[in-house]
């Protein structure tokens, strides 16, 4: 049986249907009022130009049993609880700064008289994206080196990034993190363009949901996009719980914008389709329900404690969103048991309680969630997304380097694949989110980052990063087995990836 052959998508192709939808009375209108303005003053020659800018073996092998790469051996026996409260505030520091990108002198140049006409230039790729075929696994695959297309945008080109993540400023050497491209075994992951998925979030708003992994791939995805999009139309505020990236619409010169597309009308794509009018925002939710870690400053809180049954104060901020992404993992591996609420508000300070083990809290958990999206989300209007287990590298022996320290001064992925990689990461959790989300009623695509991600032991912060809000010191950095982040990822990095699959998902939907 063939492979399903999937549609092609061209950038020229989303913009003929536009055109051909705004032409006709547009065109007849502006072009009288032209022409009388034109009779009325032959001095004017020109209009103005835009600018553009760890569990038991016996527990992990009924788990491996479930997935398509089985476990090849047994797991170890001892885990690793792994203290995580460093660096989840680091970002949050910055996300309390109101970043407003506005170009004065754009808005001044519109008011002036320009003396000459000059068509703008056109970056037009008319390369076609292909789309894998529903039957290919996206997340079985390699790591391929590749410095011509990648990284996808530059670290000092996306000014969104905050200290946390931005591993060369921070005084990494090294950029070989940046160029290994995911290449599935079977199929290709079509060519990333900005403004084709610009397009499908024209109107729209895109929301990542969960704890600061989350947060890291929505760093990425805001880097992906912003680079099309011109200097004062890109704003990013954070208040309470939710940050919001947005692509705002152009404002008083809207129509001065419209009547270039029509009067230019082969160049409409560069001045209409810069009023995307599309958000991309993350929600602070680290265990997507009810907790006493949901305040978005001060969240490092050694009992963690869970709400399993209450998600309803966290998800009337998720309705009325056209693409969802979830996640919650890592702050669930730093107990063997979670400690589930028992009585009472946390607003008054309650704080009793009883222990379960972890799988049971996270099957609970999400069983809430899930209900939740069946009950709430319009299929027809909004795409769910589960972002799988993101996992640490603590332990160098892992990857067979018993000289290492943690992920410090590694400087590039795990390529053997041929033996087994076991990095600690709790794959009953997998399972559980795999279970759970093949049998809701909402469609939920998994997004399999885990394996893939397991490799990357290069890719981590590592001692290029902040910690409680500054910078790690030079003394600090040379403590890798205390200070080293071996959680979050550099940007550019691994999380372009994650939001490749996003992006072939998102673009198959047509």
């Amino acid at each position: 049986m063939q492979p399903t052959r999937r549609k092609i998508f061209t950038e020229t192709g989303i913009m003929k249907h536009r055109k051909n939808n705004n032409l006709p009375i547009f065109v007849v209108v502006f072009s009288v009022f032209l022409f009388g303005v034109f009779m009325y003053n032959e001095d004017v020659k020109s209009i103005a130009e835009f600018p553009f800018s760890r569990p038991k073996s016996s527990e992990i092998r009924d788990v491996q049993s479930k997935q398509e790469n089985p476990v090849r051996e047994s797991i170890k026996e001892k885990e690793n609880a792994v203290s995580l409260n460093t660096n989840d505030e680091e970002a949050d520091q910055d996300l309390k700064k109101s970043i407003v990108v506005k170009d004065k002198e754009d808005e001044e140049e519109q008011e002036e008289e320009v003396e000459r006409i000059e068509l703008p230039v056109i970056e037009e790729d008319d390369e076609d994206i292909e789309l894998p075929p529903e039957s290919c696994d996206l997340f079985d695959g390699q790591w391929v080196f590749e410095n011509k297309t990648h990284p996808l945008y530059k670290e000092d080109e996306c000014e969104f990034l905050t200290a946390q993540v931005t591993c060369m400023r921070n005084g990494r050497k090294d950029s070989l993190y940046q160029n290994w491209r995911w290449q599935p075994r079977d199929c290709n992951l079509p060519k990333y363009k900005p403004r084709l998925l610009l397009e499908k979030l024209r109107n729209k708003r895109l929301m990542f949901v969960g704890d600061s992994l989350n947060r890291n791939q929505w760093e990425s995805m805001v880097c992906l996009v912003q680079s099309v999009v011109p200097p004062g139309r890109k704003t990013w505020k954070k208040s309470g719980s939710l940050a919001v990236f947005r692509i705002e619409v152009n404002g008083s010169n809207f129509t001065k914008n419209l009547m270039k597309c029509h009067l230019w009308y082969s160049h409409c794509q560069l001045n209409c389709s810069k009023d995307y009018n599309a958000t991309v925002e993350f929600y602070w939710a680290p265990f997507l329900v009810r907790s006493n870690s949901d305040d978005p400053d001060m969240h490092s809180i050694l009992n963690r404690i869970i709400m399993p049954e209450s998600i309803e104060e966290h998800g009337k901020n998720w309705k009325d969103v056209d693409y969802l992404v979830f996640n919650t993992y890592i702050w669930w591996m730093n107990t063997f048991n979670m400690k589930i609420f028992r009585r009472g508000s946390f607003d008054r300070g309650d704080t009793e309680y009883d222990e379960i083990e972890r799988p049971v809290a996270y099957d609970r958990v999400l069983t809430t969630w899930s209900k939740w999206v069946d009950k709430n989300i319009n299929p027809n209007r909004t795409m769910v997304f589960f972002i799988s287990m993101s996992p640490l590298h603590i332990n160098s022996t892992d990857w067979n380097n018993p000289g290492g320290i943690k992920c410090a001064l590694e400087k590039t992925p795990i390529l053997d694949q041929s033996s087994f990689l076991y990095v600690g990461t709790d794959r009953r959790l997998f399972v559980i989110a795999s279970n759970i989300t093949e049998n809701m009623k909402v469609p939920v695509h998994l997004i399999n980052i885990t394996k893939l991600s397991e490799y990357r032991k290069d890719a981590h912060t590592s001692v290029y990063t902040i910690r409680q809000g500054k910078m790690l010191t030079s003394d600090q950095q040379a403590e890798p087995a205390t200070y080293a982040d071996c959680i979050h990822w550099c940007l550019p990095g691994l999380p372009d990836t994650w939001n490749e699959f996003l992006y072939t998902r998102i673009m198959a939907r047509s």
